[in-house]
């Protein structure tokens, strides 16, 4: 039986039988609109930003509202892809119910209407399609067929509530929505959202209150469940496992606290470097050590002014003898003071200003105590004092003379550090992205379960409309993002460049996390501003997303430029 194009689609009958296809069907047809749309805008943008027959950096400067927003169309473009690619898999494996049906519409009903309406790159900042050049021509196809019916009937209030309704009777320890991922990768998920639910949450908000270190005995046994050398080869002592795999465990320690699920990132990025830019003797003494969770790494990159351009960076790396010194402050380094070895940026040309005088060191310290948090010579450090993302503090460094063995060299050359840490940003994002996944499920965990405890007007707070839309609407750009993830990850594990790809993922993940956070605190009402509340903690979690491993900002302008180059 054919969708006829006129009934609305949150009818009961489309949810079961074989009119289930019928909608994989209407959103597949509405693709080829977005597909037309993404070109328009990619060809008119291309006209104002290229002087010479090559895209100017100037000109992206000056267009930069036209540059950036067609990177979020472009990511609403690969988003809308991926979804369609979930629901066809589990079309054909049988497992697309109707959960997954009411997420695949208002999915596709909300992101089609933001295209033609308006795409929020955050909450004042709303893309129009005039920003980007684009004429009522070029968004006809959104007026009629499949777009048109999507647009009008696919993210309707009844959708949303039948959509938490059934959410509602699903266990806490569930994601909403099957993943499409293998059974393998759910076992995975099934054994770190136990070790989350029973180790972490229920300590979480106390360390976060009390700006409390994880506790050592926590980061020992993630040592032991293979956290630190998930993705490290076999061969130096690692899981070999997939950049999915990174993925799965980083949702679902973040959904515990983002402190947790962040530990692994220290060490994903130091392995990264040195797998991609490291000599065979680096590889083999570091990597089993971070592997095991032996030593624990720390990133130090920023500087107090130079903040995304880490081109610009004055931190100096001098000659002394065979080894070298370096000198020089950083800011926003996390986890400093508990870790072994840094992965420092530093300047070993003197003569130049830009990313080509750079160098990559590993640059061995001694863990510090609450008493003597940097007890090396050369070195000093005071805690940045923050918001959320607690767990492991940040600090500004001081380095005088700070000394480094010449053998800890990445790669034993001068001047390619900048290009050793670029090779690291696709897998640091894809794991950003996986984190703020996780996050935005902790908002939804903790909405979900205050709106059916909470009674007003002698019903839960989850019978009102506008309580279970906002719901509803976590669950969809849950998945939305965890898609556009998943699929970045896929990528990286088939060894094709995604770094426009893991980019989209961030920028989107950043935003439904703060999205998710900020609705569910809003459930709570009251209760959420206040601080015995764990909405709080992730509130304030949720919002260094869209700062860390690439403003939004930041993020947008890159993926603009890979699109337009």
């Amino acid at each position: 039986m054919a969708y006829d194009g006129q009934t609305p689609i949150t009818d009961g009958p489309l949810l079961t039988g074989p009119l289930l296809s019928d909608l994989c069907d209407l959103t597949r047809d509405s693709l080829p609109a977005v597909d037309a749309l993404l070109a328009a805008a990619k060809a008119s943008v291309a006209a104002r930003v290229t002087e010479g027959g090559r895209v100017s950096a100037r000109l992206i400067d000056t267009h930069q509202t036209a540059a950036h927003g067609l990177a979020w169309l472009a990511t609403y473009h690969q988003a809308l892809h991926q979804m369609q690619g979930w629901a066809d898999r589990l079309t054909t494996a049988g497992t697309f119910g109707a959960v997954e049906h009411l997420i695949h519409q208002i999915a596709f009903g909300e992101y089609l209407a933001q295209i033609v309406g308006g795409i929020p790159m955050n909450q004042t900042e709303v893309l129009r399609a005039s920003d980007l050049g684009l004429t009522a021509a070029d968004l006809a196809p959104f007026a009629s067929g499949a777009p048109a019916t999507l647009i009008a009937h696919g993210n309707t209030q009844d959708a949303r509530t039948r959509l938490a309704s059934l959410m509602q009777d699903r266990s806490a320890d569930l994601t909403v929505g099957v993943s499409g991922l293998d059974e393998e990768l759910e076992m995975i998920r099934d054994q770190f959202r136990r070790f989350s639910r029973e180790r972490v949450e229920p300590h979480a908000h106390g360390w976060h209150l009390r700006d409390d270190l994880i506790p050592m005995e926590i980061i020992d046994e993630m040592a032991e469940l293979g956290v630190f050398g998930l993705t490290i080869p076999e061969a130096f002592g690692g899981f070999g496992l997939s950049k999915s795999a990174m993925c799965v465990v980083s949702e679902e320690l973040s959904r515990g606290y983002i402190g947790v699920g962040s530990l692994g990132t220290r060490s994903e990025i130091a392995a990264e470097l040195i797998l991609c830019g490291g000599t065979d003797a680096q590889k083999a003494h570091w990597l089993p050590k971070l592997a095991s969770g032996e030593i624990l790494p720390t990133a130090v990159f920023t500087e107090p002014n130079t903040g995304s351009d880490l081109g610009a960076l004055r931190t100096r790396a001098t000659r002394d003898g065979a080894d070298w010194q370096i000198t020089g402050n950083k800011t926003w380094i996390t986890h400093a003071a508990r870790t072994h070895v840094m992965t420092v940026l530093a300047r070993t040309d003197p003569d130049t200003t830009d990313y080509r005088g750079l160098s990559m060191f590993l640059a061995e310290k001694t863990p510090g105590t609450d008493d003597a948090p940097f007890p090396d010579a050369g070195i000093t450090g005071g805690e940045i004092e923050v918001l959320g993302y607690r767990g492991m503090k940040e600090y500004e460094l001081a380095f005088d003379g700070f000394g480094v063995k010449g053998e800890n060299l990445l790669g034993g050359e001068t001047g390619r550090g900048f290009k050793q840490l670029m090779q690291t940003f696709e897998s640091a994002r894809i794991q950003t992205a996986a984190r703020a996944i996780g996050v935005a499920q902790s908002a939804l965990d903790e909405g979900m379960r205050y709106a059916q405890d909470r009674k007003q007007f002698g019903q839960p707070l989850a019978a009102f409309p506008r309580v279970s839309g906002k719901l509803a609407m976590m669950a969809v750009e849950i998945m939305v993002a965890r898609q556009l993830t998943y699929f970045s990850a896929q990528e990286k594990d088939a060894e094709r460049r995604c770094d426009l790809e893991a980019g989209m993922a961030k920028l989107l993940g950043a935003r439904v996390a703060w999205a998710c956070a900020d609705n569910a605190l809003q459930i709570h009402g009251g209760n959420g501003f206040a601080l015995e509340y764990k909405i709080s903690r992730i509130l304030c979690d949720a919002r260094i997303l869209n700062i860390f491993e690439g403003a939004a900002e930041i993020q947008a302008q890159v993926i603009a430029r890979r699109l337009l180059d």
